[in-house]
C-alpha cells in the first residue's frame, strides 16, 4: 500500500521537516545518534542529518526509501536507510540518543503497544523520544492520517505508555499543517518530548 502511495513524482508529505520536530532543534547536539521510525520519503531523517546527527531511518516501502535516498543526496547529507517493516525492526537496547516517531499511526492498538515498548527499549538512558501524532478528533477533520480513531493518541494514552519516562512536555492542540498533499489543513495534534531515566 505504501509503495503505491509513494509512487508519484512529488513527495506525499513534502520535503520539509515536520514542524514539531524542527521546533525541538535546541535539544539536539551534533554527533548524537538518532532513529527515525517509519520515515517514509525521508523528510525528517534528512533534516536530522542536516543538524549534524548520526541518523538511522527505516521504512517498509522501498519506493519511499528510494525517494529518501534521493532527497538526502540532493541535500548533501548521509542517512543510514534500512528497508524493514516496523514489526520486524530490531529495537536493540540502549542504542540511540534520540528516537523520532512522527505520525506513525498506521498501527492498531496491539501493534502500537509493541512499537512503544520498542522505542522505550532502544533509546539510551538519558535519551529522548520526540513524538507527534494525531488525536481521535483528527478523523473528523479528515486532513491526514487513517480513518480509525483507535489508531490515534490521547494525553492519557501517552502518559500511561511512558509513565516510566520523564515527560518533559505533552501538548494537545489544533493547528494548521501543510506537509504535502498527505497532511494539509487544520489537524488535531498531540506532541510529546520524553526522557528515559538516566539510571
Amino acid at each position: 500500500m505504501w509503495d503505491e502511495r509513494y509512487n508519484r513524482p512529488d513527495y506525499v508529505f513534502g520535503t520539509e521537516p515536520n514542524a514539531f520536530l524542527a521546533s525541538q532543534a535546541e535539544l539536539l547536539s551534533p554527533g548524537q545518534s538518532v532513529l527515525a521510525v517509519a520515515d517514509g520519503e525521508g523528510r525528517n531523517s534528512v533534516w536530522l542529518a542536516s543538524q549534524g546527527l548520526d541518523v538511522t531511518a527505516f521504512d517498509a516501502s522501498s519506493v519511499g526509501l528510494d525517494k529518501a535516498w534521493r532527497l538526502a543526496a540532493d541535500q548533501g547529507v548521509t542517512v543510514d536507510y534500512k528497508l524493514a517493516s516496523i514489526e520486524d525492526w530490531d529495537w536493540a537496547p540502549d542504542r540511540f540518543d534520540i528516537v523520532a516517531a512522527i505520525f506513525i499511526q498506521f498501527a492498531p492498538p496491539d501493534l502500537r503497544a509493541r512499537i512503544f515498548d520498542g522505542i522505550k527499549q532502544t533509546v539510551k538512558p538519558g535519551g529522548l523520544v520526540l513524538m507527534q501524532g494525531y488525536r481521535p478528533e483528527q478523523v473528523d477533520y479528515g486532513t491526514g492520517g487513517p480513518p480509525q480513531r483507535d489508531h490515534m493518541y490521547t494525553r492519557d494514552l501517552l502518559e500511561n505508555a511512558f509513565d516510566d519516562f520523564e515527560i518533559m512536555s505533552l501538548e494537545a492542540h489544533d493547528s494548521e499543517i501543510n506537509e504535502g498533499p498527505g497532511h494539509d489543513g487544520v489537524s488535531a495534534l498531540i506532541d510529546m518530548v520524553a526522557r528515559k531515566p538516566a539510571g
